[in-house]
């Protein structure tokens, strides 16, 4: 064992040398020391080079924090080896990095990828807890607590007892204090790279949370969202139906033999264990891991990837066949219930409260000509011929994530309104978004066309992934759902538009009348093809 040489002999020097002793790392260990005369002190300060060769190692035990630094480099200079002395009742995470000279004194704590600087002191009982930043020559004093994430400067000391909090640091892309705090709810704030806008949903406050990667680069790794509480008013509910679902289906992916990581979302809890977090204005913020290699489309592009996404919510609903739909909240009371639509309309009519209803009598008048039609699968759903079921209730192709490399669906998204439904609400959303070369807010209606060959590629993926699962009724009524949920849709701009645009994300004063004109088009070309479309699902069902 080599000898060991301590600079000092006050009482911190003899502290280190026992401490030293406790070690058993060292045969001999002597002092220097300028003024004190004792058996082991063997010369001054100034003899240190002349002692390297009968004693390589050699540490600087000065209770001033500048002084204790300074003779730590001057040691490294002249070529000492200058080790770490560690009290063996010390506790110390072997991920943690501590720098020369430094001291961990009697029943110390530095834990999970700490990080000492040189000529630090730690001591004794005192804590420096996880990804801590202690800088050279630092001195954490008796007893002292040293939190998570906390960076101590050089020289600096922390007195005895003494607590430090983390302060925080600024994240490039914050610019509320809401959206900093979910970020340290979720446990991010300290390592996050920076922050963007994320995604084109019409409801909720969507955020890319970048972090650093190896190579000194950034990656997306998670996706943060404000909930839209004037939409989503219990979000405890939301997330608890979510958790529910997600959970269930790791589980089923994992049997068959899927990737429950990329084939459904994985969602956060916050560092408290909640499923969400709630800011100082009483806002919800939940969070999920982003899934990498994955590609999202706002409409359709071929029907091979219309016909990709129907294999998507096929798959989806027979996934969550054997889930207790029941168990379920009803999140958005009457989602889906048309009836309660076209009743919500009739008010909003009446009412008029922003005089616009004399801008949309065509509009007006074709809601009001299809009344009875809003009660078909509603009086189906009551006599029990048509089943209810765990549905996702928007299942826009924009709510598919898929497979870069493979173009395949690979996870449904967008789960706040994972309720019991029917599954032909989640169908028919799918046709009325997806079976149009149109965009949703397409202002010229002579663009807007329902497309028979892409309402074919769906429903032929859609029956193959979950055909077993559907009921002889389900595929009977496939077509009016479709044709239903595109009215209901149109029905509820038309419905936010007389009251103002409460409910929809808007850029203009009339963008939720342009989006139910659009939605009433596909209505009328779906009843001129209603014989058609109904011969398309009996020939793959």
């Amino acid at each position: 064992m080599p000898n060991l040489l301590i600079l000092g002999a006050g009482g911190f020097g003899h502290m280190i040398y026992e401490n030293a002793q406790a070690t058993r790392q060292f045969d001999r260990i002597a002092m220097l020391d300028d003024a004190a005369k004792e058996p082991a002190v063997i010369g001054k300060l100034v003899d240190y080079k002349a002692l390297r060769r009968e004693y390589p190692c050699a540490v600087a035990a000065f209770g001033n924090n500048k002084m204790r630094v300074h003779w730590v480099e001057k040691l490294l200079e002249a070529d000492f080896v200058v080790p770490t002395i560690i009290h063996p009742s010390a506790v110390v995470s072997p991920s943690a990095v501590i720098g020369a000279g430094s001291f961990v004194m009697q029943r110390a704590v530095v834990n999970t990828h700490t990080v000492l600087g040189k000529g630090c002191l730690v001591n004794c009982g005192a804590i420096v807890d996880h990804d801590a930043v202690v800088e050279d020559g630092a001195h954490i004093g008796l007893g002292s607590v040293v939190k998570a994430n906390c960076r101590i400067g050089a020289w600096r000391k922390v007195e005895a007892g003494e607590v430090i909090f983390a302060a925080r640091r600024r994240i490039d892309g914050v610019g509320t204090r809401e959206l900093e705090d979910a970020l340290y709810a979720f446990g991010f704030g300290n390592q996050c790279s920076y922050v963007r806008p994320f995604g084109a949903g019409h409801i909720n406050e969507t955020y890319a949370v970048y972090m650093p990667a190896e190579g000194g680069k950034d990656e997306l790794r998670y996706v943060m969202q404000r909930v839209n509480k004037h939409v989503f008013k219990n979000p405890g509910e939301v997330m608890a139906n979510i958790f529910g679902v997600t959970e269930y289906l790791r589980g089923i992916i994992r049997e068959n033999g899927g990737d429950p990581d990329r084939e459904t979302l994985s969602y956060i809890k916050t560092k408290s264990g909640e499923n969400y977090f709630e800011d100082t204005q009483g806002q919800p913020w939940r969070c999920y891991n982003f899934i990498p290699d994955s590609v999202c489309y706002q409409s359709v592009e071929t029907p091979e990837q219309f016909y990709q996404s129907a294999r998507s919510f096929g798959r989806f609903l027979k996934q969550l066949d054997g889930y207790p739909a029941d168990t379920l909240y009803e999140t958005i009371p009457k989602f889906h219930d048309t009836e309660d639509r076209l009743a919500n309309f009739e008010r909003a009519l009446e009412r008029d409260v922003k005089n616009r209803a004399r801008t949309c009598k065509k509009e007006i008048d074709f809601v009001l000509a299809r009344r009875a039609d809003c009660s078909v699968l509603m009086e189906q759903l009551r006599s029990g011929s048509l089943p209810l079921r765990v549905t996702h209730n928007d299942t826009k192709l924009n709510n598919i994530l898929f497979d870069a490399a493979t173009g395949k669906g690979l996870c449904i998204i967008d789960l706040d309104t994972i309720m019991p439904g029917l599954a032909l609400n989640d169908y028919g959303d799918s046709i009325r978004f997806g079976a149009t070369r149109a965009a949703e807010d397409e202002p010229d209606l002579a663009k807007v066309h329902f497309d028979l060959e892409l309402f074919e590629a769906y429903t032929c993926g859609y029956l193959e992934a979950a055909g077993d699962v559907l009921t002889p009724a389900e595929k009977e009524y496939l077509p009016w759902g479709a044709k239903l949920i595109t009215l209901e849709c149109g029905i509820r701009f038309l419905t936010d538009y007389l009251q103002g645009d409460d409910y929809f994300k808007t850029q203009y004063s009339t963008h939720n009348l342009v989006r139910c004109r659009t939605q009433f088009k596909l209505v009328e070309e779906m009843e001129q093809a209603f014989g058609r479309m109904q011969a398309i699902v009996k020939k793959y069902s």
